[in-house]
């Protein structure tokens, strides 16, 4: 599997160094190359690669912001994709000073559809808040898509890969506005946005987000779908608001039975393949959110539990037989380590089964 920081390659480099040199015909394709490829690269990871590339680009470019900028603008269009992330990251790198602050915001929606400023917005959030909370406000009544997902993708608190927004974490009502704005909007690109944020805000604040879930819920399908997608982290939680809200009532009467293995000793690399049946003796269809959750032994010798969905649908009355697997193959954001592992059934936010296996590591 290809890792982030594996897409710069010296091809991507020498193509970027061309683009540019369209528009500049003064740079030095050559010092370009060596100055991404210096001393430490192999040792970077994507983030760190993508600014070495930016301070690269800053000492080949001419030493005039605006001039710089117009430059990227016009190869922009054939730098698309997260490799070219480098280029709103000249503008963090190079347009943080007060002085350029309305030309940084008017390249950062410029250069979003090609590649997402996201992140670069992020340190003028820091040091201009008000200025750019006002640009962000404006960006999500935008009739260009990219722009509006950068609203509310740039102002989330808990961004993968971004600086965390320290100030929304603690206090997360001046983004509302803007995910009020886009509660409805017409492209799934916002909404997962929307969505998103509203779930890194539930890490901090349940119940403001479940709040407003209760009062969005049922006004509109595209606020739905994000209300739904935005309590996920709820959801697996068990949190009692989320549930209920969406249907998925405690019941008595529905109970986990025969949670068998098919084998109760895997290796890495193998599936780990088991069943249960799903008991209904309500006297009704019940709507169920069943997941499984899988207690990871650690190397200190305790369980982590890590949780997954099986199923959200409903169940007819009487015995229903579901089998599924969890796969142990190797992957990047997960280390195993032999020992007793557990495998927990959980029924609309309550554990209702549990069993052990145990992994081996060769």
């Amino acid at each position: 599997m290809e890792l982030f920081k594996d897409k710069y390659t010296p091809a991507l480099i020498e193509r970027t160094g061309e683009q540019l040199r369209q528009f500049y015909p003064k740079l030095d394709t050559q010092q370009f190359h060596e100055l991404v490829f210096a001393e430490g690269w192999e040792q970077l990871e994507f983030k760190a690669r993508i600014r070495r590339i930016t301070l690269a680009l800053t000492q080949v470019l001419p030493d005039n912001y605006e001039e710089a900028l117009h430059i990227i603008e016009q190869a922009a269009p054939t730098m698309r994709g997260v490799e070219y992330l480098f280029v709103p990251d000249f503008i963090e790198v190079n347009g943080l000073d007060p002085e350029d602050y309305e030309l940084s915001m008017k390249y950062l929606t410029l250069f979003t559809p090609y590649s997402s400023s996201e992140f670069a917005v992020r340190p003028f959030i820091e040091h201009y808040p008000i200025q750019t909370m006002k640009h962000m406000m404006a960006w999500a009544e935008s009739n260009k898509e990219h722009i509006r997902r950068l609203a509310s993708e740039g102002s989330r608190p808990r961004l993968p890969w971004g600086a965390k927004l320290q100030n929304f974490i603690t206090d997360p009502t001046p983004v509302l506005p803007i995910l009020h704005a886009l509660k409805q909007d017409e492209s799934l690109y916002v909404r997962k946005s929307v969505a998103n944020h509203l779930n890194d805000i539930s890490k901090d604040h349940p119940e403001l987000v479940m709040d407003l879930a209760t009062t969005w819920y049922g006004q509109h399908v595209h606020t739905d779908w994000i209300v739904r997608h935005a309590s996920r982290s709820l959801l697996k939680k068990g949190h009692s608001k989320a549930l209920s809200l969406f249907g998925y009532n405690e019941q008595d009467s529905i109970h986990i039975e025969q949670l068998q293995l098919v084998q109760d000793t895997i290796s890495i690399g193998e599936d780990l393949h088991f069943s249960f049946d799903v008991v209904n003796e309500s006297g009704e269809s019940q709507m169920l959110r069943i997941e499984y959750e899988m207690g990871y032994m650690k190397a200190n010798g305790k369980q982590a539990p890590k949780r997954f969905k099986c199923s959200d649908k409903m169940y007819p009355t009487g015995r229903t037989k579901v089998a599924t697997k969890q796969s142990f193959k190797i992957i990047t954001t997960r280390k195993y380590y032999a020992g007793l592992h557990t495998l927990t059934i959980v029924v609309n936010g309550k554990e209702a089964a549990t069993t052990s296996f145990v992994l081996e590591v060769e």
